[in-house]
């Protein structure tokens, strides 16, 4: 059994301290006990940190049957109306088939494909600015499947039309054929000509079918990148609700990994331990690489990587990066930050304070300018000035991304990357840091670790880098009309381990 205390330090007075004492922070126990509140208050009530019973709620939820098929519906009707009008496009043809699938089988209903099957989704009729619309009828979808799959995709009603295709035939001609006699004319977007691998999901050889099969038709082949882009970076509002539960499980089970650790004893392998024990318990899956999640590391920066076996000491500031994936279906992405208190030390060093009231406002600068309309850009840009008044070194990330199917997700990325300058919106959700770097020092006994060597310079000649340390406190938001809101308490004092 490891017992520690913990003590949490507030962001606007780091000297009040809250003392939880003695928590048992056993491994083998599945039933521990609460975090005292208020571990993690706010001035939003409504960013607290849910109680273990809401938590074993939202558990219970996840392991129950999944929404996914009956959301699926929902934004096919309602958000790809406004995707395809959006990108001025008023068809969209998708190629499936058994085995390496296209990225976007489950969003469309071909992810049980048997063998190639052509789905069309047409724009039926003007579609309102709103989200969703209240028209349901705004969009047609028809399958061309073979009759192995079809009478199951009858019975599930995924699909407006499911058109018969027998064994022999070409689905890829079924639907050809059939857009001829419509007759189909202009653009038809298809999942191609794109660097973005969620819209570029058409092999070579599918895309020389539908060339040959619509040789001579009056078909322009398009890519259908700026519908996919639309579609997939906005979620309903059921979504929301469902990474808001995973989000405030995945920040809970960060602090009670806090409250496991013993300096001098406690590994950054054993925090990921007891998450991934977490995970097992509750019946959830990995919001992103297994070996990468969750990312704890006590020393200098590692940036994406796995857990190691250093020991946690006096004077380390620990990170743990994290996520979980429910329904199979929806990811969070969350970190979480503690600094171990030296044996004579009752509070962080000021310094550390510093570091720590600089990450948040940095956060807040980031957090206030997120609104419709505004670039991922802007969003980094408010950040760096932060970064920059404080003495903060440069770091490589990027302020904040998307977050949703996957951990880095379609959407404005806010950063410098390409997608930074589009335009943020109501119903995207992110994930996104508050920063603060600066030179790693570690203890004596850790000079020999202070430097590394680089190499790829010209004439092979070594250059020392100095390693960092950053703080990259991460929570989520969805855009709202009126601005970002939280999906996650954020955490506002820092979680300080003696």
């Amino acid at each position: 059994m490891f017992l520690s205390q913990i003590v949490v330090v507030g962001v606007s007075a780091f000297n009040a301290q809250v003392a939880l004492a003695n928590v048992d922070s056993d491994l083998s126990q599945s039933s521990r006990q609460p975090l005292t509140e208020p571990l993690e208050t706010t001035a939003n009530t409504e960013n607290r940190i849910p109680d273990l019973k809401t938590i074993n709620e939202y558990i219970a939820y996840f392991n129950s049957p999944s929404p996914w098929g009956e959301i699926r519906k929902k934004r096919i009707k309602t958000l790809l109306p406004l995707a395809m009008k959006n990108a001025d496009l008023r068809y969209w043809l998708i190629v499936c088939r058994e085995n390496n699938n296209d990225p976007l089988a489950n969003h469309v209903g071909c992810e049980n494909a048997g063998d190639t099957a052509v789905i069309l989704f047409s724009l039926e009729e003007d579609v309102a600015e709103e989200a969703p619309p209240k028209s349901a009828n705004a969009i047609s979808s028809r399958i061309f499947s073979p009759t192995s799959e079809s009478t199951a995709l009858k019975e599930l009603g995924t699909f407006d039309y499911v058109v018969d295709v027998a064994k022999g035939e070409s689905a890829v001609n079924a639907a050809a054929t059939w857009m001829a006699k419509q007759p189909i004319k202009g653009r038809v977007g298809i999942n191609s000509f794109t660097v973005n691998p969620l819209a570029d999901g058409l092999s070579h050889s599918q895309y020389l079918m539908l060339e040959k099969a619509f040789k001579n038709r009056d078909v322009s082949l398009v890519s259908a990148e700026d519908v996919i882009y639309y579609w997939l970076a906005r979620k309903l509002p059921e979504e929301v609700d469902i990474m808001e539960k995973a989000a405030a499980i995945t920040s809970r089970w960060e602090y009670e990994a806090y409250q496991m650790v013993k300096p001098g004893i406690t590994t950054d392998k054993d925090i990921a331990g007891f998450l991934k024990q977490k995970m097992a318990e509750a019946g959830v899956t990995d919001g992103w690489a297994e070996s990468q999640n969750p990312a704890v590391n006590s020393g200098p920066d590692r940036g994406h990587s796995h857990p190691t076996e250093r020991v946690i000491q006096g004077g380390d500031v620990i990170q743990i990066d994290f996520g979980i994936r429910v329904f199979e279906q929806w990811v969070t992405d969350v970190q979480r930050f503690a600094y171990v208190l030296n044996t004579d030390e009752q509070a962080a060093p000021q310094f550390m304070q510093h570091a720590w009231e600089s990450a948040i406002a940095g956060r807040n600068a980031a957090f206030n300018t997120m609104k419709p309309g505004v670039s991922g850009n802007e969003v980094h840009k408010a950040q760096l000035a932060v970064m920059q008044k404080n003495g903060s070194l440069p770091v490589m990330w990027s302020t904040g991304h998307p977050v949703g199917y996957v951990a880095h997700d379609v959407g404005p990325n806010l950063g410098v990357r390409p997608a930074s300058d589009k335009l943020l919106d109501t119903h995207m959700t992110f994930a996104f840091d508050g920063f603060f770097s600066w030179p790693y020092n570690p203890d004596e006994g850790d000079k020999a670790t202070e430097v590394e060597t680089d190499s790829h310079s010209a004439g092979n000649e070594k250059t020392n880098v100095q390693k960092t340390k950053t703080i990259s406190v991460e929570d989520m938001v969805v855009i709202t009309e009126q601005g970002a809101r939280f999906l996650t308490a954020p955490q506002t004092s820092l979680v300080l381990i003696k």
